[in-house]
């Protein structure tokens, strides 16, 4: 059930509001992965959720993460999937301040010892962006810096071939906001180079099912208007803390 309609200034019109503090988040770390292959799932999802998810946050510069699932239902609503992305059923990102904690989060990665890694998913491809903008709907009324801390039922993600703003899809109903980002090119720790890419996360405040039929039209258009390439457009489920099997691909 969608969230009812708060009152209120949104916060991104009240000056005294925004002149408190902005995010320092720059950096956006992502992993795609396919589902476990074992069909282990919901027993990976226990495991990273409750030990190697939370000992990010020993890394000074990690702001926030969020883990989304894609479903069976989820799947038949994606408006685009090239074959790159197909098998992608996990999503892991990680929110920095900037690229300069990926060396810490290198290092703790190498630093948790093996027994406490009984499970792995697929790896498909991982990508840092940059930060390029973010927006809230004013319907929302938390202002678009602190969108991503605001509760959601999941996540519509889109990877995309070229930049342009989302910033109207915020307009959908159960789209509570946007973030998106810049691919760009990494040596170390990580080899990564996703120059030309585009990813956006747009933030639901209803079933990701029920947005993602929304969106439809509006992603159309947004690419017979000469918008980027969709590469991926689908919609995902978060994870729920403690019911480790009630969103599995």
């Amino acid at each position: 059930m969608p969230p009812r309609r708060l009152g209120g200034t949104p916060s991104d019109r009240l000056p005294d509001v925004l002149a408190v503090g902005s995010t320092d988040v720059g950096t956006i770390f992502v992993s795609m992965s396919a589902r476990q292959t074992e069909g282990r799932d919901a027993e990976y999802l226990e495991w990273h959720s409750l030990d190697h998810r939370p000992e990010q946050y020993r890394i000074p510069g990690l702001r926030h993460s969020l883990r989304l699932v894609s479903t069976p239902s989820c799947r038949e609503r994606r408006v685009a999937s090239e074959a790159r992305y197909d098998a992608v059923d996990h999503v892991m990102t990680y929110f920095f301040t900037d690229v300069g904690a990926l060396g810490p989060f290198n290092e703790l990665s190498d630093a948790l010892p093996a027994e406490r890694r009984p499970l792995t998913l697929p790896s498909i491809e991982y990508g840092v962006f940059n930060l390029a903008g973010k927006v809230a709907a004013p319907r929302a009324v938390t202002g678009a810096d602190v969108i991503p801390w605001r509760p959601a039922f999941g996540i519509y993600l889109l990877v995309e071939s070229g930049m342009a703003s989302p910033a109207a899809l915020v307009e959908v109903d159960g789209v509570a906001g946007a973030w998106w980002g810049e691919g760009t090119v990494v040596e170390t720790p990580f080899p990564i180079d996703r120059r030309s890419l585009q990813i956006t996360y747009l933030f639901l405040d209803d079933e990701p099912e029920a947005v993602a039929e929304l969106l439809v039209s509006p992603l159309q258009r947004r690419r017979v208007r000469g918008g980027p390439t969709p590469l991926l457009a689908a919609p995902f489920h978060l994870v729920v803390p403690f019911e480790w099997e009630r969103h599995l691909p």
